[in-house]
């Protein structure tokens, strides 16, 4: 599930037309948010208030997107596996599949580990010091209903310091759990996460004496757990002006995950589109325009506007303190 913002994401789609598509896949009630206490107490249930952050099934949002592509324009199975610069602001490209291509305007789109980056600067993405552990249950109302009753219609998150069960519902009665811990990724790696069983129990230990319902988000998943390790790039990334050449979402900006990083690299493609619209012949004017704006933007959690929020390490990261925050107690 995605929450697309009406402050970055949905500026996006507006700008592509595609507001309509767009409103044709959310998800109605998932907005609902849910805040438990370790013992399973409910402290906060927030409804669906139509409050401009409305979900969407990933999936969908790329369906719709990649439809909304003249036939053709992506091309499958070219993963790229090395850049080169030419000079004069052309660059080569080669693809996993051993083809190359050469272009004079090159936008790296490739994520955390991207490919593009090192032509723009020396950043790499260091481990965040948080880690997901992700799972599954299907069928919930009925297979799991206790765990289905705590996280109720849209989304719950039952925090404390150094770690915090959060989980939403998706389409149908599938909820879909992040645990997420304050670990060393040496301590994620002493778990064999192959042995679906030994993992989830061990994960669950760290919630010793939390309610059943909410350690069955855990120990009852019908996939096997997938760890997730956070990494992000140093806060406030710069890099000087290299002709032909530009990065967008997580290979500009990667952050821990804060509900921001894919509404950011829409709005990043949106006025990177924008731009080189404004400048149709001159590139360079288009990608320094593009690139002082982006530089500005902020990347971390604006979640609850004018408020601070807590980090999950914070002494303060508890569901009463997240409640109050929430409902405007925590100004």
């Amino acid at each position: 599930m995605l929450d697309i913002h009406d402050y970055n994401g949905q500026l996006a789609l507006q700008a592509a037309d595609l507001m309509d598509e767009f409103r044709a896949i959310v998800i109605e009630g998932r907005q609902t948010m849910r805040v438990l206490d370790q013992d399973g107490t409910v402290l906060m249930d927030k409804a669906d208030d139509d409050g401009g952050r409305p979900e969407v099934m990933r999936g969908e949002l790329r369906r719709m997107l990649i439809d909304s592509l003249p036939a053709g324009t992506v091309r499958w199975d070219h993963k790229a596996a090395g850049v080169r610069a030419l000079g004069k602001g052309g660059h080569e490209v080669t693809f996993a599949c051993g083809c190359t291509l050469v272009t004079s305007l090159l936008v790296g789109a490739d994520g955390a580990w991207s490919r593009v980056r090192p032509l723009l600067c020396d950043a790499t993405p260091e481990y965040a010091g948080t880690s997901f552990v992700e799972t599954y249950l299907f069928e919930a109302d009925t297979r799991h209903p206790a765990a289905a009753q705590a996280v109720g219609g849209g989304s719950m998150i039952a925090p404390s310091p150094g770690k915090e069960i959060f989980a939403h519902r998706e389409s149908g009665a599938t909820l879909h759990t992040y645990v997420q811990l304050t670990r060393e990724r040496d301590w994620f790696a002493a778990i064999d996460f192959t042995d679906t069983a030994a993992a989830t129990a061990r994960i669950a230990q760290e919630f010793d004496g939390w309610a059943p319902e909410l350690t069955a988000l855990i120990t009852d998943t019908d996939t096997p757990p997938v760890l997730r390790p956070h990494y992000a790039l140093p806060t406030g990334l710069r890099w000087d002006r290299v002709p032909g050449v530009t990065l967008l979402g997580d290979a500009a900006h990667l952050a821990a995950p804060n509900g921001e990083g894919a509404n950011l690299a829409m709005l990043d493609g949106a006025e990177l589109g924008k731009a080189l619209a404004a400048h149709p012949d001159d590139v360079e004017a288009a990608l320094t325009e593009y690139e002082k704006a982006m530089f500005l933007r902020p990347t971390e959690d604006v979640m609850f506007e004018g408020v601070e929020v807590q980090g999950i390490d914070s002494a303060g990261n508890t569901a009463q303190g997240l409640a109050d925050m929430v409902n405007g107690q925590g100004r």
